[in-house]
């Protein structure tokens, strides 16, 4: 079996220029997923509210939809 390279290893090997690549993907996906998280959470806030004005009897032929 070959000797495998932890992460790490393979972008110190790397050269500076790709190794800066490297760090901005990681933070582009950090960013992303406090992206998501602040969505959800804003989401989650709104939910009981908008619960109020979507879950109407008027509106129960739409649920089927």
């Amino acid at each position: 079996m070959p000797n495998r390279k932890s992460p790490t290893e393979k972008i110190k090997a790397l050269p500076a220029e790709q190794r800066i690549e490297v760090e901005d993907f990681v933070d582009f996906i950090a960013s992303r997923a406090r992206d998501r998280a602040l969505t959800c959470a804003a989401a989650a806030t709104g939910a009981s509210t908008f619960a109020k004005i979507w879950s109407n009897p008027d509106d129960d032929a739409y649920d089927a939809l």
